[in-house]
C-alpha cells in the first residue's frame, strides 16, 4: 500500500472544505495565466507604437490592445481574490481540525505520556504547527501552483516572439532556480527538521523557566542559573546563524541570476538590431526587459512556496509523533462491575526506561464503604498505585479490579464515573468557582453545587470572595491558598458522588486551619465509599479501616493503626518520626 503522503493527509484534514482547496488551486493557476497576458498586450502596443513612428496617432490598434492590458490585469486580481477566499475558508477549517485532532487525541493518551513531554513542547506542536499548516494552505499553497502553472506559460512566451532573447531570459532563470536548490540541498537538507527541534526545545524549556521564576526572584538569580533554558537559545542562535551563513553565498548568486537577464538583454538587442528591423528588435527587447523580472518574482514565490511546503512536512511529521502515540486500548466489550471493591491482584508495573518497578508483585482490597490509608517513604509506590485504578497507566502483570472486573475490560468513560481522584497539586481552570465545581457533573444545578460546595466546608471561602460562585479565578480573577484550592477540588468531587474516592495527598499544602476544614469535607465526602488515601501526615490515616505500607514498590506491611504500632516495624517507625516532628519547635537551646 502506498504510503500517504504529508501534504495529502494536511488536505484531508479540511474535511468536507477539501474541494474549496483543491478550487482555490486551479483558480491560482488560471490567474497566474491571466495575469501574463497584459505582457503580450503591452507588447503590441510597443509593435504598433513603433511601427506607426513618427505618425504614432495611426496605430488605431494601440488603445484597444492597452485596455485589454487593464481588463486582464482586473481579471487576474478578481480571480486571485476568489482563489484566495476559497483556501482562506479551508485553511481555517483544517487548522480547526488539526487543533481538535490533536487535543482529542491527547485526551486519550495515559498519564504517563504527560511526564516525559513538556507542556510547551505540546502546545507548540499542535496549536504553532496547526499555524503553519493555516499559512501554507492560504496562501503558499496557491502560490506554489501558480508557480507550477506560470513556468509552462513563460517558457511559451519566452519563444514566441524573439528566441534568442528567450533564450537569454531562460539561461538566467535556469541559473536562478540552481542556486535556490544548492541552498535547500546538501548540509541544509535537514535545516528545518532541526530547526523545529529546537524551537519545541527552546519553547518547552521557556515554559520551565517562567514557572521558576519565583524562585529565580527569591534566590536573586539570573536567567543563566537557569542552564537548560540558556542552553536552548544559544543552540537555536547557533543553528540560525549557520544557516544564514551557509546560505550567504547562494542566495548572492540567486538574486544576481534573477536580476541579470537585463544586463545580458541591452548587448543581445544591439547586436541584434544591427542586422535587421531595429524597431521589430525594440518591441521585442521591451517585452523582454519588462517580462524578465516578473520571471524573476516567479521564482521567487517558487523558492517562498517551496520553503513552506518544507515547514508543513515538517509540522505534519512533528504533529505524527503525537497521533502515532497509541492511547489505553478499549474493550470490545466493555463489562460492567457489580460493586465498588477495589482488587489489585499481583500487580507489577515499570515506567518506560526505569530499570526496577514501581510496583513489584502488590495484591491487596479495598472492601466497599472501608477506608484504606496508603503510606510509605518517598518513592515507595503510593502515588503510582492509586493511579493504576482510575487507569492512568495499564499493568505490566497483574491486574486491578473493580468489582471482580479488569479495569481494561471496562468502558473508559464507565470507569471515570465511577472514580473520583483528588490530587495532591489541585488544578482550577481560568474560569468562575461555579464552572470549577461543576465540572464534575456539567448538567448539576447551581442548587446542587452550592450544597458540595457547603459539604467541602467553603462557605468562608465564598463569603470573601467579591461575585461568589459566579468569582473567577486565576489570570483577570481572584487568587485561592493552596488549601483552599483543596477544598474548592473536593468540592468538586463530592458533587461527582462517585463511589470510588482516590486522595491523593489532598491536604498536602493546607495549613493547619484548612486542614482541620479538609478533614471535615474528608467526611462527607468518603461516607459510605470506597476510599483509598494516601497521606504523608499519618494523623489522617489513623482511623482508616486498614494501613498498607509501601517500600521500594512493594507491600510491606498492612493492618489497623495499632496492629501496626505493635508489630513495631516500618510504620511503628515512621509514626515516631512523625510525632517527633509535630512536637519540634523553633528555639534556642539552654545555655549550659
Amino acid at each position: 500500500m502506498k504510503k500517504q503522503s504529508n501534504l495529502s493527509k494536511l488536505i484531508g484534514y479540511a474535511g468536507g472544505h477539501k474541494k474549496l482547496t483543491l478550487l482555490g488551486c486551479a483558480l491560482s493557476g488560471v490567474a497566474a495565466v491571466l495575469g501574463l497576458v497584459p505582457y503580450i498586450c503591452v507588447w503590441l502596443v510597443a509593435r504598433d507604437a513603433l511601427s506607426s513612428y513618427p505618425a504614432v496617432e495611426h496605430a488605431g490598434q494601440m488603445i484597444t490592445w492597452g485596455w485589454m492590458a487593464v481588463w486582464f490585469a482586473v481579471a487576474n486580481i478578481v480571480v486571485y481574490f476568489a482563489a484566495l477566499m476559497c483556501t482562506h475558508i479551508a485553511a481555517f477549517r483544517t487548522a480547526r481540525n488539526i487543533r481538535h485532532t490533536g487535543v482529542a487525541h491527547v485526551m486519550r493518551l495515559p498519564l504517563g505520556f504527560f511526564t516525559g513531554n513538556q507542556s510547551g513542547r505540546l502546545r507548540k506542536i499542535i496549536d504553532d504547527n496547526a499555524a503553519l499548516t493555516e499559512d501554507l494552505l492560504a496562501h503558499k499553497l496557491p502560490d506554489l501552483t501558480a508557480a507550477v502553472v506560470t513556468p509552462i506559460a513563460a517558457v511559451i512566451l519566452l519563444f514566441a516572439f524573439d528566441w534568442r532573447m528567450g533564450l537569454l531570459c531562460l539561461l538566467t532563470m535556469i541559473l536562478a532556480m540552481v542556486c535556490m536548490f544548492s541552498m535547500m540541498g546538501g548540509k541544509n537538507a535537514g535545516f528545518f527538521h532541526r530547526y523545529q527541534q529546537e524551537i519545541e526545545k527552546m519553547s518547552g524549556e521557556a515554559v520551565e523557566y517562567v514557572r521558576g521564576i519565583p524562585v529565580v526572584k527569591v534566590f536573586q538569580q539570573t536567567v543563566y542559573s537557569f542552564k537548560a533554558f540558556y542552553a536552548a537559545i544559544q543552540s537555536y542562535s547557533n543553528l540560525a546563524s549557520q544557516y544564514a551563513m551557509s546560505c550567504r553565498n547562494g542566495q548572492t548568486s540567486f538574486l544576481t541570476c534573477i536580476n541579470g537577464a537585463f544586463v545580458l538583454l541591452i548587448p543581445a538587442a544591439i547586436l541584434l538590431s544591427s542586422g535587421g528591423d531595429g524597431w521589430s528588435v525594440l518591441a521585442d527587447f521591451i517585452f523582454y526587459a519588462l517580462f524578465a523580472p516578473a520571471c524573476g518574482a516567479m521564482i521567487n514565490r517558487i523558492m517562498y512556496a517551496s520553503e513552506s511546503v518544507m515547514e508543513a512536512d515538517e509540522a505534519m511529521m512533528r504533529l505524527a509523533e503525537i497521533l502515532d502515540q497509541n492511547p489505553l486500548p478499549e474493550p470490545a466489550k466493555p463489562e460492567e462491575p457489580l460493586s465498588s471493591e477495589v482488587t489489585f491482584d499481583h500487580v507489577t508495573f515499570r515506567y518506560p526506561g526505569m530499570e526496577h518497578p514501581a510496583l513489584d508483585d502488590v495484591s491487596f482490597t479495598v472492601k466497599p464503604g472501608t477506608i484504606v490509608g496508603l503510606v510509605g517513604p518517598s518513592g515507595g509506590g503510593k502515588s503510582t498505585a492509586a493511579a493504576m485504578i482510575p487507569r492512568f497507566w495499564d499493568v505490566q502483570s497483574g491486574s486491578v479490579k473493580i468489582g471482580g472486573v479488569d479495569v481494561r475490560q471496562m468502558d473508559s468513560r464507565d470507569l471515570m464515573s465511577r472514580v473520583a481522584f483528588v490530587f495532591q497539586d489541585t488544578k482550577l481552570f481560568k474560569t468562575s468557582i461555579l464552572e470549577n465545581i461543576r465540572m464534575a457533573r456539567p448538567k448539576a444545578t447551581i442548587e446542587e453545587v452550592k450544597a458540595a460546595a457547603k459539604a467541602a466546608r467553603c462557605d468562608d471561602i465564598l463569603e470573601k470572595l467579591p461575585r461568589g460562585l459566579d468569582t473567577v479565578v486565576g489570570t483577570q480573577g481572584f487568587y485561592l491558598s493552596g488549601g483552599e484550592a483543596q477544598r474548592i477540588a473536593l468540592a468538586r468531587a463530592i458533587l461527582k458522588d462517585a463511589p470510588i474516592i482516590v486522595l491523593d495527598e489532598a491536604s498536602a499544602f493546607a495549613d493547619p486551619e484548612n486542614e482541620a476544614l479538609i478533614q471535615k469535607a474528608f467526611e462527607k465526602l468518603t461516607k459510605d465509599k470506597t476510599v483509598l488515601m494516601i497521606a504523608h501526615r499519618l494523623s489522617t490515616i489513623r482511623n482508616a479501616n486498614d494501613i498498607l505500607v509501601m517500600e521500594k514498590g512493594k507491600l510491606a506491611e498492612w493492618g489497623s493503626h495499632e496492629e501496626l504500632l505493635a508489630k513495631g516495624g516500618l510504620y511503628a517507625d515512621m509514626w515516631k518520626d512523625y510525632q517527633q516532628a509535630a512536637a519540634w519547635k523553633v528555639g534556642k537551646e539552654e545555655m549550659i
